[in-house]
């Protein structure tokens, strides 16, 4: 059950989201206008790759918080098979042992490389976005490699420069 605060918190963070990523997607033009239209009080609009990298960890989160209820609901299900349950719970299990294993990645790979980092675990794939300007393949090859280390199973691993 939520109650009044979580509402709330979730209702202001995603309004927050939604403008970041408005402004995020806005055109150069638009910008321009807008700031000579503003001149007295003309500020210019600067994302830095932190504010992508949390971007993506804010929807990442909010995707497992919305699995994480529907999976719930089938826990507390009184008409669920225990079939179903077992399944619910396997699943919940995995997410938490993925957010896990996320979080260890994105620190070794600060660790290695120095690189700030977002690591999505989805199955056997690892996507993995790298806050960098420079884009060089001897790198993502350094880093696909890091990542493997975390893995007893080969990964499908793709690595992607945010500058």
């Amino acid at each position: 059950m939520i109650n009044k605060q979580n509402l709330w918190f979730l209702t202001l963070f995603s309004l927050i989201l939604v403008l970041s990523i408005y402004y995020l997607t806005m055109p150069d033009e638009v910008l321009q206008t807008i700031k000579n239209s503003n001149n007295d009080t003309a500020e210019t609009v600067e994302v830095e790759s932190n504010d992508v990298l949390a971007a993506l960890r804010v929807e990442a989160d909010e995707e497992t918080l919305k699995e994480m209820n529907t999976l719930q609901e089938v826990l507390l299900n009184e008409s669920a098979t225990v079939e179903e349950k077992n399944d619910a719970y396997e699943s919940l299990k995995e997410l938490n042992q993925n957010k896990g294993k996320e979080e260890e990645i994105e620190k070794s790979i600060y660790e290695n490389h120095k690189l700030k980092s977002f690591v999505k675990i989805k199955q056997d794939q690892v996507q993995v976005v790298i806050s960098n300007k420079e884009h060089n393949e001897q790198l993502a090859n350094q880093i696909i490699r890091t990542v493997q280390n975390n893995f007893e199973t080969r990964m499908y691993i793709t690595v992607k420069f945010q500058s």
